[in-house]
């Protein structure tokens, strides 16, 4: 049973075989795969295990999209049979993508929405796309969009009513996804939360490169885990409690503000080298890590470095190893399975990349005008213990659509941007966790602790966000409890201690702190 589905067939749809086909048009050639009602509870996967949680009655809809010969985008469509909120939410996926994510299908179907997610086109393996342009276009940009007509026409079949509203919830990818939707497709959403954003992707794969090659330059070069372990206690000493946070943080509040030059970790003269210092190599590494990548013929800045205190996050590898460094597909889809990455030319390389790629991927266009103009509110928020997506590259892209959009006062009239302390990527970190964007929060549902319904109110009664009260557990986990709360406020403003418990949001005040990421970066592409 579909419910009060009445479906026809349109000549340009295949279909899967089934007795029922949706009344739905679709806006590109669409294979249904499956469509079934879920009784709720206990979900099972694909691969047979149970999905964490449990689940209220859907109506489950499986579909191919086929915008062009090479593409293959597969989604899935999850709408309440009880209990709709008479909206939509689409969401995000992460890395190279490839595979629906399933525990934000049930998040979203938890809280009422009819919930979406595509594999973006990348199945089975998005690892390895050499020369298939048509699925690099699916990845950075028709992907989403596709589904999200899609979706929009099933929910209307199905539920045989207007949507009242869609939204969408993304981050790092689908962060990248976020951007790109109100920049190309401003009617796809009234509201999005782009969390931690890999729009300026071309880029931000060539720090993971550039950062591989530090750490690999010499034997001696490489950073273990304890050395890294030593790198971050001797950061959080210079800058823990003097950059607006609390004198017992473990992680910076704003670590633009922090002060290290690693060569304090070398051994003092006529002392040999131990545990507890580093070598004249790994500090040269660090170095050029927290300088960030910079094009060698011309010094250009090509991307943020790693915000201090992020440390634990930097992807380098293995000591002896030839697997290639973390994020570096991108460059295999141009370059072929066999690139040389030790030898990789952030001139030449780079600039391949970004003629071939960055028209399709990167997610840099400042100008939101027509996004702004429907009514659309944008919500992003990036974490400052986060090595993945650095924080000041978010910045530097806020920065710029103030400046398109008249100033900071009129760009925050349908855009604000939220920097969380001690966040790490997307989620966890030594800092601050939980603010509701993994949409699986165990905190209170209301518009001060989620970001969702903060940004639902916002669209649909006119009330933007000042703040936002976050919440840090035990070790990163919210099953070992609440070990502070904080609040975080929309860019410039920072939290700063005023004094008394530091666990209680009321021992902080909203502070402006100084404007800018890293203002060289070179950006290519919309």
């Amino acid at each position: 049973m579909l419910g009060s589905i009445v479906w026809f067939c349109l000549p340009h749809i295949a279909f899967g075989g089934f007795d029922d086909i949706a009344k739905a048009r679709f806006a590109t050639e669409t294979i249904i795969a499956k469509t079934e009602v879920v009784a709720g509870g206990e979900f099972q996967l694909p691969n047979g295990k149970p999905l964490p949680g449990k689940i209220p009655p859907f109506c489950r809809v499986v579909a191919t999209l086929k915008p062009t010969p090479d593409s293959n985008i597969e989604i899935e469509l999850w709408m309440p049979t009880e209990n709709w909120n008479g909206k939509i939410l689409a969401t995000g996926n992460g890395g190279a993508a490839g595979a629906i994510q399933y525990r934000v299908l049930a998040a979203g179907v938890r809280r009422g929405y009819a919930t979406v997610n595509t594999d973006m086109g990348t199945a089975p393996n998005g690892e390895n796309l050499t020369d298939h342009p048509e699925r690099w276009a699916d990845f950075g940009f028709r992907a989403t969009h596709e589904m999200t007509l899609a979706a929009k026409a099933l929910v209307r079949a199905y539920y045989d009513q207007p949507v009242r509203h869609t939204y969408f919830v993304g981050a790092s990818t689908g962060g990248q996804q976020a951007l790109m939707a109100a920049q190309r497709y401003p009617d796809d959403y009234d509201g999005i939360v782009a969390g931690a954003p890999a729009n300026n992707r071309t880029h931000l794969h060539a720090m993971f490169v550039w950062n591989w090659q530090a750490a690999h330059k010499t034997p001696d070069s490489f950073l273990t885990r304890e050395k890294i372990a030593l790198v971050t206690k001797a950061v959080l000493a210079a800058g823990a409690g003097k950059d607006g946070g609390a004198p017992t943080d473990n992680f910076l509040t704003d670590p633009r503000r922090c002060r290290f030059d690693p060569v304090v970790l070398l051994p003092p003269p006529r002392e040999t080298e131990g545990a507890d210092y580093l070598t004249q190599a790994q500090v040269a590494a660090l170095k050029s890590i927290y300088s960030g990548p910079a094009n060698p013929r011309t010094g250009e800045q090509i991307y943020s470095p790693p915000p201090h205190g992020s440390e634990s996050l930097l992807l380098l590898g293995n000591k002896n190893t030839d697997e290639p460094p973390a994020f570096s597909f991108i460059f295999r889809w141009i370059l072929g399975v066999d690139f040389d990455f030790r030898a990789f030319d952030f001139d030449k390389d780079l600039g391949h990349a970004d003629q071939r790629l960055a028209p399709l991927l990167n997610a840099n266009d400042p100008d939101l005008s027509n996004f702004q103009r429907r009514g659309g509110k944008l919500l992003m928020y990036a974490g400052t213990a986060d090595a993945i997506t650095p924080f000041q590259d978010a910045i530097d892209y806020y920065e710029r659509v103030v400046a398109t959009h008249g100033g900071l006062a009129k760009a925050q009239t349908f855009f604000r941007f939220f920097v969380v302390p001690g966040l790490g990527h997307v989620g966890g970190g030594p800092g601050l966790n939980d603010f509701g964007q993994s949409l699986e929060t165990r905190l209170p549902q209301d518009s001060e602790h989620d970001i969702l319904l903060a940004l639902e109110r916002w669209v649909e009664q006119g009330d933007a966000p000042e703040r936002l009260v976050a919440t840090a557990y035990n070790g990163g986990d919210p099953g070992k409890g609440i070990r502070f709360m904080r609040p975080i406020f929309p860019y410039p403003k920072f939290p700063e201690y005023i004094g008394d418990d530091p666990h209680l949001p009321g021992s902080f005040r909203a502070v402006e702190h100084e404007r800018g990421g890293t203002s060289t970066i070179k950006r290519t592409s919309k």
